[in-house]
């Protein structure tokens, strides 16, 4: 068969309520040479049968993947090895993208000979449909040379769904030994950005990213605390290895993700002692990452050089080292769930 332009991966879990309107988006895109892969992940409803009505109807343009459920990273790694595209990306079966979605991505990786091309997002309340925000839509196309400005990976944000990668990048990429339970789409994409040599974002909103209230976003579980340190060491020996210039890049990521995200999530749960969480945290930072304590990706001099970049970043760090941490996830908080802003790290 011809090389398509594009593969589209879409595992599917649970998801026969939302599963025709993401088909939809696909199925009737603007760029006409894709290949969509659905990934029926051992689902127990009707995913089976509503992906098999759309290949009918579609034909050789939807391939099915049946499998038992092993979760998203390998059902992705699955569809990796299906995919026949010049690029690859992921959209979630709950989502939905914007019917120029796959022809504003390839064709800005094309016209930038990238190896990653990023768009914007809307964030939208799964069960009202209200927009909670727009997200990366900055007025301006840039891009990332991971030699000259690695800082500016860190302003992207931890999931696959709003890019797309040359098919060598994911072709290539190196597997986990533990595949994470928490921030594995953050993982993967460092998987990713290894051999990255340039990504180029587009400022428009081509997804729509639904949000559900009992997201795992929300929580984190004790036990999946360990594991996710543990996996991300993994990630950061794989830079040492491979990409030692990029240790101050990844030591940020990781206190951005581990620091601040993880710690965030981990609040959430009220059995847990925060103080000693905390504690752990930062003696885990300090032994694992030591370059996150004076990361020049995260200092003032860098913000005001490189137009606001990484802003936010440098004020929770101030709070993180001065102790105040518990406070800053207070007012974190209070924006949040009585002032209804939420901004995004």
């Amino acid at each position: 068969m011809n090389k398509p332009k594009l593969s589209i991966i879409v595992p599917c879990y649970k998801v026969e309520a939302y599963l025709p309107r993401c088909l939809d988006s696909l199925m009737n895109q603007t760029l006409e040479d894709i290949e969509v892969i659905c990934i029926n992940d051992g689902s127990p409803d009707n995913c089976i049968n509503i992906l098999k009505d759309y290949q009918k109807k579609y034909g050789k343009k939807l391939v099915i993947i049946d499998k038992k459920n092993e979760g998203v990273w390998r059902g992705r790694k699955d569809g990796v090895k299906k995919a026949h595209g010049e690029f690859i990306g992921f959209v979630d079966s709950d989502d939905y993208v914007a019917l120029d979605y796959a022809e504003k991505l390839y064709n800005a990786a094309v016209s930038k000979n990238a190896d990653i091309s990023v768009c914007g997002f809307d964030r939208i309340d799964l069960e009202t449909g209200k927009l909670y925000s727009r997200e990366m839509c900055k007025p301006e196309t840039k891009v990332i040379d991971t030699n000259v400005n690695p800082g500016d990976m860190l302003e992207l944000n931890g999931a696959p769904w709003n890019k797309i990668y040359k098919a060598e990048l994911l072709k290539k990429m190196h597997d986990m030994k533990n595949v994470p339970k928490v921030l594995d789409d953050m993982m993967f994409l460092q998987l990713l950005y290894i051999n990255a040599k340039k990504i180029v974002f587009i400022p428009d909103s081509l997804v729509y990213y639904m949000v559900r209230k009992d997201s795992i976003i929300n929580s984190v579980k004790k036990d999946a605390i360990l594991p996710t340190y543990e996996s991300m060491k993994e990630v950061r020996s794989l830079y040492v290895k491979e990409r030692p210039e990029l240790l101050d890049y990844i030591d940020a990521c990781a206190f951005l993700h581990l620091g601040i995200s993880l710690m965030y999530r981990m609040s959430e749960d009220k059995t847990l002692d925060f103080k000693k969480a905390l504690k752990e945290n930062k003696r885990y930072l300090n032994e694992n990452f030591p370059k996150w304590k004076s990361n020049k990706y995260m200092k003032l001099s860098y913000v005001i050089t490189h137009k606001g970049a990484n802003f936010k970043l440098w004020v929770v760090k101030i709070f993180y080292k001065l102790g105040l941490f518990r406070l800053f996830i207070s007012m974190y908080k209070f924006m949040i769930k009585k002032l209804g802003v939420d901004i995004k790290w």
